[in-house]
């Protein structure tokens, strides 16, 4: 690793009494504290089983981490993952998760095999002390799912409260449901994919659901979402997607902080990689719309940040990483002239660790 780039490995795969570690979320708190969220697997590198919700953090920007806590568990060994954290006008951390009874899978919730009871749930958190202790999850459910949405995911990554605008204040938090199949479909098939925005005009107290876009025609399958607010509080969107639109991601725009969009998600084929979560950061100044994730065309590897200066339209590389492999990451602003990037990577497999990289802002190629 370049000297001008340091790396940290807050989590590694087999230890601290986890299988895995993986989902990463990275905030940073007025106090300057990094929090770094992830899903500690116990069992194995699954997306199911016990699965806990946990958290470090570091006082020194990123460079040494704390001791691991447990801030979600799910009884009986569930899952509770997918985490959402962002950093309020007031100072809170509020942090939006998703959990799962025991013995339920993604294919078994897609199916309708799992009761409501025992299938995505979706649960807030505060802090009120730079991520030291957590207040008891509150369930939302009822508030963000609608009944007939069977799979259900927050982000992964950072939420975002809006600074700009006359929605100043609102929080947004991108996520992603499937829809109940039709015809012979059995509704694990991706074109029942569809996204829509978790919003809270009070810090979190209350919930509503706003756009959606979950049109099961196969061309664009709206998955793991992220956001970045523009300048003047313009919303901008971009999604994972595995369908027959051009390239493997989507994005799309809303005017009014995330209630609707101004054109449902269309292919952005000029971020070329694989099917993955990725990761948005508006940055001003210098005033340009970073992503981070994967750059290979065809295979989980190649973390890469790339640059927009058009708002989105348009994407060039602003800093390579690593040719290792690598997969799910988050970006987060540390302070005037640098940023963060916590990614999921290893020599051999894209498993092995989370990472956390100190990127300099006049290290990237914004030139």
């Amino acid at each position: 690793m370049a000297e001008s780039f340091p790396t940290s490995l807050p989590y590694r795969r087999a230890s601290e009494g986890y299988h895995t570690f993986r989902i990463p979320a990275a905030v940073a708190t007025r106090a300057g504290t990094v929090l770094a969220f992830a899903e500690g697997r116990r069992g194995s590198a699954g997306d199911s089983g016990h699965i806990d919700l946990v958290l470090k953090r570091s006082e020194d920007g990123g460079r040494t981490w704390g001791p691991l806590q447990v801030v979600a568990t799910e009884p009986d060994g569930g899952t509770a993952g997918n985490p959402a954290p962002v950093v309020l006008s007031d100072g809170r951390i509020l942090l939006v998760h998703v959990r799962q009874g025991p013995g339920a899978t993604e294919e078994k919730i897609r199916r309708g095999q799992v009761p409501a009871a025992a299938g995505r749930r979706v649960f807030t958190q505060v802090s009120e002390d730079d991520g030291v202790t957590w207040t008891t999850p509150r369930e939302i459910t009822d508030q963000v799912k609608k009944p007939e949405w069977r799979w259900y995911a927050t982000t992964p990554g950072h939420a975002i409260e809006l600074r700009e605008g006359p929605y100043a204040g609102r929080v947004v938090v991108p996520a992603n449901h499937s829809l109940p199949p039709a015809g012979g479909d059995d509704g694990t098939e991706g074109a029942y994919n569809g996204g829509h925005a978790l919003l809270s005009d009070d810090g979190g107290r209350t919930w509503r659901i706003g756009y959606v876009d979950d049109n099961p025609d196969g061309y664009v399958n709206v998955n793991e979402t992220t956001a970045a607010e523009l300048p003047g509080g313009r919303l901008y969107l971009n999604t994972r997607t595995d369908s027959t639109a051009p390239g493997t991601r989507a994005d799309a725009c809303s005017a009014d902080g995330g209630q609707t969009l101004e054109l449902p998600f269309r292919p952005q084929a000029g971020l070329v990689g694989p099917v993955v979560e990725g990761s948005l950061l508006w940055c001003e100044p210098p005033g340009v719309l970073l992503f981070s994730g994967p750059a290979a065309p065809d295979a989980r590897a190649l973390m890469t940040v790339r640059a927009s200066f058009d708002h989105g339209v348009t994407w060039r590389v602003a800093h390579t990483v690593s040719g290792l492999p690598a997969a799910y990451s988050d970006l987060v602003r540390l302070d005037a002239g640098t940023v963060g990037l916590l990614f999921e990577t290893g020599d051999f497999g894209p498993y092995e660790s989370i990472a956390f990289r100190r990127i300099p802002l006049a290290g990237l190629a914004l030139g």
